[in-house]
């Protein structure tokens, strides 16, 4: 990134949207899913630890969209829960549909674009029983959800999103068997990545037939990637297969058709898949982190560690502060030709006192990349508000709203204030120094 940016520079376009993300089963609470099925199998790092009511944002939804708006926010993001639309195979339900209706106009009401994923992480529980991703009977499952999904965005102009971080799900769920379904086969993996890639065509498919062109992508979680011991050649191997097999392969399908990985001794493929060939019109982003990759003497031979080597210090969460990584696969995406979205961007602040200094460093990075020719056309907040983090459970606080989890109750943090001067603004301005008691205490549920 340039040392110095001029006052031009460091200005976003009118165009630029400025947005705010969440997930369903994170936020909307009451969800009877594979996700559900697993926590109570005592998976999570804290086994007792249950999603449950969440943050109630099914019964809030108003409430915390007059939050976003409060922020300065013009999109948010919202996932469609498949469970709550198909809870048993082939039976969809009205009212599910009909309130994922209701909330998607809402939204349009108070002046935000939906952002809406068709599917994040979670699955109905009957789905890795019937009809799992590595076999081919997933592909038909997954096209009647979408075509009973695809009248719910009529009229909305919404951005799209098929699949949230498509190798998130296939590294943890089956690779490493840390997420539904759990399972750990090489073969099954990439057999599963490649119907991935066909479901987003399907998706494609159905939602043009119902809504004619629309804007579809997918959210691909990057990460910078190094050599955990710089002089260690088989560390800097990990490095070279690991980049594009993780952060591009499944954009590199969706633009020329090629699915291609390959990861020796641990999962590899090569097809060609009709109707993948330049089948998105964005190019989704998810940026948190740089990890150091060092080489493991048995399957799967890869040790992922986050450090910190500048000094900046971890975040909460553990993950190294990394700007810089950023930039660099902002600009990687580049190669792709489309308009880039950041889907999600974020840090876990307990305290709630460093996430404006977090928003200053990583908006810089959109400027720089946007200065270098990079189409950026938004920026969407990870999240709205504190929620359920996944694996990690309760702990985690990625909020721009601090969330009482006891009362529910949505309290602004310091970042509140810093996101709408900039979103108002169109200004990247640095953030004011933090007053004593002006973070929020982290609160246990």
């Amino acid at each position: 990134m340039p040392a110095r940016m001029s006052s031009a520079t460091l200005t976003f376009p009118a165009s630029f949207t400025f947005g705010v993300a969440t997930s369903a089963y994170q936020v909307e609470g009451g969800i009877e899913n594979d996700w559900a099925q697993w926590e109570r199998q005592g998976k999570l790092k804290e086994p007792h630890a249950r999603c449950g009511r969440a943050v109630d944002h099914w019964n809030r939804y108003a409430e915390d969209y007059a939050l976003a708006k409060a922020v300065g926010a013009t999109a948010f993001r919202l996932s469609l829960e498949w469970a709550r639309i198909e809870p048993e195979r082939g039976r969809f339900d009205g009212a599910a549909l009909e309130g994922y209706r209701e909330r998607l106009l809402q939204l349009r009401a108070h002046g935000l674009r939906p952002v809406v994923t068709l599917h994040h992480f979670t699955h109905p529980t009957w789905f890795h029983a019937s009809t799992p991703w590595h076999l081919p009977e997933s592909l038909e499952a997954f096209r009647q959800y979408v075509r009973q999904c695809a009248p719910l965005l009529e009229g909305l102009d919404a951005l799209v999103i098929s699949f949230n971080e498509p190798m998130v799900l296939l590294l943890g769920g089956y690779l490493q068997g840390l997420m539904p379904p759990g399972i750990t086969d090489g073969a099954k993996t990439m057999a599963a990545l490649g119907n991935l890639v066909r479901a987003h065509v399907i998706a494609r498919e159905e939602l043009g037939h119902r809504l004619g062109r629309v804007e579809l992508g997918i959210s691909q979680n990057m990460l910078a990637f190094a050599p955990d011991r710089w002089w260690h050649p088989l560390d800097r191997s990990l490095v070279r297969l690991a980049a594009p097999a993780y952060n591009h392969a499944f954009h590199e399908a969706l633009s020329s058709g090629h699915l291609r990985v390959f990861m020796p001794g641990v999962a590899s493929t090569d097809v060609r898949i009709e109707g993948a060939r330049d089948s998105v019109e964005f190019v989704g982003v998810n940026y948190y982190t740089r990890a150091h990759l060092r080489f493991m003497p048995r399957p799967p031979f890869i040790d992922f560690k986050y450090r910190d080597p500048d000094g900046r210090g971890l975040t909460d969460i553990g993950w190294e502060k990394r700007p810089e990584g950023f930039l660099q696969l902002l600009q990687e995406v580049k190669r792709y030709g489309k308009p880039v979205w950041v889907t999600e961007n974020g840090i876990d602040d307990r305290q709630g006192s460093v996430r404006p200094e977090y928003l200053h460093t990583h908006l810089r990075q959109v400027l720089a990349a946007r200065e270098a020719g990079v189409d950026v056309q938004g920026y969407l907040y990870w999240s709205l508000l504190d929620n359920f983090e996944w694996l990690e459970g309760w702990g985690p606080r990625f909020g721009l709203y601090h969330v009482d989890f006891d009362t529910l109750e949505r309290c602004p943090t310091p970042a509140c204030d810093y996101f709408r001067a900039v979103a108002t603004g169109r200004v990247l301005v640095p953030p004011a120094a933090p007053s004593p008691g002006s973070a929020q205490p982290s609160a246990a549920r």
